[in-house]
Parts: structure tokens; sequence; C-alpha cells
């Protein structure tokens, strides 16, 4: 005959026990399981630029004449980090550019020297919200000893005195005239009206004007070519100069960067160098 196997009976302290190894075990796993997944927050730096994507690939700026020197060092600043970038510029009026941006032109970025040139394209829906990077003022640019002993805007309108401006389309030009209304004086006869302010001050330097009214940024870097004359803070006008990404920009990432590295990056110093105030 058989022998019965008695029936084993856990107690309730047993049961509990295992209930409790058993849910250790599971929350173990879990979280052995969790830690093999890539987190959801982000590492980047927060030290300021470091987050910025890397400049690389072809990138087109058009930018204001006035902007040269500073943007064409910024292209050298830039490609000793950057290896894989490609900036090409095209200077010239803001209003030029404007047109030739409306026309269709192959632009990334767009750097204006006054905003009612940059509203123009905001308004027609083809540039993201632009973003202020700097701003400038005007001076009397004369030849080197100053022979024909200017001191003022009204000295320009001295019979004898040969005067170049930059065309009223032009924001240097518009700035001028703001200049002369500021301090009381009649509009100005100048003999030429260029479409850019370089133009404007190469009349200057080859002996063709006795003086023009131009950037402060423009006389520093013509360096000993050319004279400054102040004119007055009661008398000047401060131009502010946004940069935008075009809508239709074929490297939009590349864009961005670059007007965060104008706006807020190592663009700002290299602009301070060159005599352009603060956004600010």
């Amino acid at each position: 005959m058989l022998r019965k196997i008695p029936e084993v009976r856990m107690s309730t302290a047993s049961r509990s026990r295992s209930a409790l190894v058993a849910v250790l075990f599971v929350l173990s796993a879990t979280a052995c399981g969790s830690s093999s997944k890539p987190s959801t927050s982000s590492t980047t730096s927060t030290v300021p630029g470091s987050a910025r994507p890397a400049l690389s690939g072809p990138l087109n700026v058009f930018a204001a004449s006035s902007l040269t020197e500073a943007f064409k060092t910024e292209q050298t600043n830039l490609s000793t980090s950057n290896s894989g970038l490609s900036l090409t510029f095209n200077f010239a009026g803001s209003q030029a550019l404007v047109t030739q941006i409306q026309q269709g032109a192959d632009v990334d970025v767009f750097a204006s020297a006054d905003t009612k040139n940059m509203k123009k394209l905001e308004d027609a829906g083809l540039v993201d919200p632009p973003r202020t990077f700097a701003r400038n003022r005007l001076e009397i640019a004369v030849a080197p000893g100053n022979p024909k002993h200017i001191t003022s805007l009204a000295d320009l309108e001295r019979s004898g005195v040969t005067l170049v401006l930059a065309d009223v389309s032009v924001p240097a030009g518009k700035y001028a005239r703001q200049a002369f209304t500021n301090a009381g004086l009649p509009a100005p006869e100048p003999v030429s009206n260029e479409l850019d302010v370089k133009s404007a001050l190469s009349k200057l330097t080859l002996g063709e004007a006795d003086a023009v009214v131009v950037y402060v940024t423009d006389v520093k870097a013509a360096g000993n070519k050319v004279e400054g004359v102040t004119i007055p803070d009661a008398q000047n006008v401060v131009a502010v100069y946004p940069i935008a990404v075009l809508k239709a920009a074929k490297h939009a990432a590349a864009a961005a960067a670059f007007v965060d590295e104008i706006a807020t990056g190592g663009g700002q110093q290299v602009l301070k160098d060159k005599g352009f105030l603060p956004p600010s």
C-alpha cells in the first residue's frame, strides 16, 4: 500500500517573503533594462556658443558693403574651426541686394545696413524673423591732411568743395541727408550719387572728391588713405543692422548657425574691432 505524502503548507510569513523576493527581482530586471536606453534629457553644454551646430557646407551670404571687412575677417576666423564651411559673399548696397533677392537670387543669409530694406523682405514673407546684430554711425571722410580744412557738415556746402554721397536709395545716403537736416542745413548737392558706401569712398581715394559722408567703420577700414571728421551726436544718425535667414535657404541649418555666430558669437568681437557699435 502506497504511503500518502503529507501536504506541505507554507505559512503566511513564508508566502509574504516569497512574494517580496519576486517583486524585487522584477524591479531589478526593469532597472537594468532601462539603464541601457539613451536618456531623453539634453546633455548639451550650457556654455554660451557650445550648443551651436557646426558650420559646414556651402553658404551664400548677401551683406551690405559696409560689412565687407568685418565679414571677411569672420570668414577667416570661422575657417580655422569649421573646415567644411564654404562661404560666398555678395557685398553691395542693401537696396540692390533686396532687389536681387526679390528676383530669386540663391541666398541663405541677408545682412542689411538698415531695417527698411529688411522689412521689404519680411513683408514679402521671404525671411525668418531678423535679429539686430550691430549699429553704426556716420563720419565725414576727407583726404589725408584735410587740405580743404573741413570741420563740419556745413563746410561740405562751401563753394569749391567737391562732395560725393551714396545715393538716397542707399542706407548711408539716406542717413547722410538726414544728418544735414538734423544740422539745420539745406539738402546737399553732391556731384555724384554712388550705389554703395565703398564706391563713394573710392571717389575720395581716387582724388575725384574732396569729402564724402560714410560710416565710421568705412573711415577706419580705409586706414591712412583718408582722414575722419567727427559729426556731432546731435546731428549724427545711428544705423541699425539686422540679419536674417532666407525662408528659401538651401542650407538652413548652416545659415542659422552663421546668424547665431554673427549676432551673439565671435562675430560680435570682430564687429567691435572694426568700429561697429553693439546691437543695443
